[in-house]
C-alpha cells in the first residue's frame, strides 16, 4: 500500500511523494461513528462541500465522479491552471500514479486463470537472474508476494540517490524528461539489503510492482500496455485511459500539476506537468478520469474481469501493521470507514497528484477523485465520509 512507502520515505527524507502524504495523514485520522455521522445530504452535496474545502486547504483543484444507483455526479473544485486561473475541469485526465497497480494485478490474474502462470511461481522463474544480490533473491520470492508487497523488498523510491535525482529539488527539474529503464529502477532497490523475510509481513515497494509488469510482459510475450490495453482498456470502453510511453504529455481535457519539491521551501511551488512516462512504467505510468476509474473498479467488483476464484484471491488480504484497519490485497486494498462502510480501493500518489478511486463490494457506489497537487492529503478522508457516511445509503 502507498501507505507504507509514504513511511519509509520519510525516514530517508523524501518528502514530496504525493502517496507519502495522503496515506499517512488520511489513514490514520480519527475514525467516525455512526453516531456522530453528520445529518444525509440530499445528492452529493457533502461530497462538494468537502471538495471545496480541500481547496479553501489549499489543494490547486480537485475533478471527482460518483457513480451509484441514481446515475452519474460529476464535479470540480478550484483551479486547473494556477497561472491563467482557468477553473478545474470535470472530465480531466491525470497521471493515476499506484492506481496502475490494480490494472497490472488484473492481466497477472487473467493469466493465472488462463494457465500461463502461477500465483505461487517465483520471480526467477519469470525473470531468471534480475532479482539477485545483497541478500535479495528471486527464487524465494513469489508472484503472490509481490502483489500484496510481502516481498521484503526495499521500495527503490526510498534509495536516497534516486529519490534525490527524479523525485525532489533540482534533480527532478533537471532529470525529468529523462527516459529510464523499468531495471534500473529495481537495480536502485537491489542496492540495498530486504526489509525482511519474503512473506513476513506486508510493506508497500514500488521495487514489486514494477517486477510484476516485467511478468506481465514476460509471460505474455508482448508489452504490458498491450496486455491492459487489449484486456482491460478496449473491453470496457476506457477511452480516458492510455499509457504514456515516453512521452510527457497529458491528453486533453487535463490541468497542471504541482509540486512542492523543496522541502526547505515549502512555500515553493512547481509546475511539475510535464515528466517523462517511462520513469513511472508499470507502477504509477497509466493516465486517466475518474470516469474511467469507476468503470474499471465496478466492472472488476462485480465479476466482469476476473473469474470467481481469481477475484476471491485478489480480495485475500493481508495486515497492513503499519497502519492498523487497512489491509491490502493483490493490487487492492480494503478499509472500512467509521460509519461502516467498507471501501475496496486503490491510492495513487506521483510528483504533481493525488488519485483516489473507491467501490463498495458490490460495485454500486464508486467515487474517484484526482488532485492537481501532492499535499493536502488530511483532507481526503473528509471527502471518502461526506460521499459514503453523509449521503444516503444507495
Amino acid at each position: 500500500m502507498t501507505v507504507t512507502r509514504a513511511r519509509k520515505s520519510s525516514r530517508t527524507g523524501v518528502v514530496v511523494l504525493a502517496a507519502a502524504a495522503m496515506a499517512a495523514t488520511a489513514f490514520t485520522a480519527p475514525a467516525r461513528t455512526p453516531q456522530d455521522t453528520a445529518p444525509a445530504a440530499a445528492g452529493h452535496r457533502a461530497t462538494q462541500r468537502a471538495m471545496d474545502a480541500a481547496v479553501r486547504a489549499g489543494v490547486p483543484g480537485v475533478t471527482a465522479q460518483a457513480r451509484d444507483a441514481d446515475g452519474v455526479w460529476k464535479a470540480a473544485s478550484g483551479v486547473g491552471d494556477r497561472a491563467t486561473g482557468a477553473p478545474r475541469g470535470k472530465n480531466d485526465r491525470f497521471r493515476v500514479g499506484g492506481i496502475t497497480n490494480t490494472f497490472v494485478a488484473v492481466v497477472l490474474l487473467q493469466m493465472e486463470a488462463e494457465r500461463r502462470l502461477s500465483l505461487d511461481d517465483t520471480v526467477e522463474r519469470h525473470l531468471p537472474g534480475l532479482v539477485r544480490g545483497n541478500g535479495n533473491d528471486g527464487r524465494g520470492i513469489t508472484v503472490r508476494q509481490l502483489l500484496n508487497h510481502t516481498s521484503g523488498l526495499f521500495d527503490y523510491y526510498a534509495d536516497q540517490d534516486y529519490a534525490g535525482t527524479y523525485l525532489t529539488g533540482d534533480g527532478y527539474l533537471r532529470h525529468r524528461y529523462d527516459t529510464l529503464t523499468p531495471e534500473k529502477r529495481v537495480a536502485a532497490a537491489l542496492s540495498h539489503e530486504p526489509l525482511f523475510a519474503p512473506g513476513a509481513r506486508h510493506a508497500f515497494s514500488g521495487t514489486n510492482d514494477v517486477l510484476a509488469a516485467l511478468i506481465v510482459e514476460r509471460a505474455g510475450g508482448r508489452s504490458y500496455e498491450d496486455e491492459v490495453r487489449d484486456r482491460i482498456i478496449e473491453p470496457l470502453g476506457l477511452g480516458a485511459t492510455s499509457h504514456p510511453g515516453t512521452g510527457v504529455r497529458l491528453p486533453r481535457p487535463s490541468s497542471r500539476g504541482y509540486s512542492r519539491l523543496f522541502p526547505s521551501a515549502p512555500d515553493r511551488i512547481d509546475d511539475v506537468t510535464e515528466v517523462n512516462g517511462s520513469q513511472g512504467w508499470g507502477n504509477a505510468d497509466i493516465i486517466s478520469g475518474a470516469g474511467d476509474l469507476n468503470r474499471f473498479y465496478g466492472a472488476l467488483m462485480r465479476g466482469r474481469l476476473l473469474p470467481p476464484r481469481q477475484l476471491k484471491a485478489m480480495k485475500t488480504t493481508v495486515d497492513n501493521p503499519d497502519f492498523p484497519g487497512s489491509s491490502y490485497g493483490l493490487g487492492i486494498e480494503r478499509y472500512t470507514l467509521g460509519c461502516g462502510t467498507t471501501l475496496w480501493y486503490h491510492d495513487g500518489g506521483t510528483v504533481g497528484w493525488i488519485s483516489f478511486a473507491a467501490t463498495t463490494e458490490d460495485g454500486r457506489h464508486q467515487l474517484a477523485f484526482n488532485y492537481n497537487g501532492d499535499w493536502g492529503a488530511e483532507t481526503i478522508l473528509p471527502v471518502l465520509n461526506a460521499e459514503y457516511c453523509d449521503t444516503p445509503s444507495r
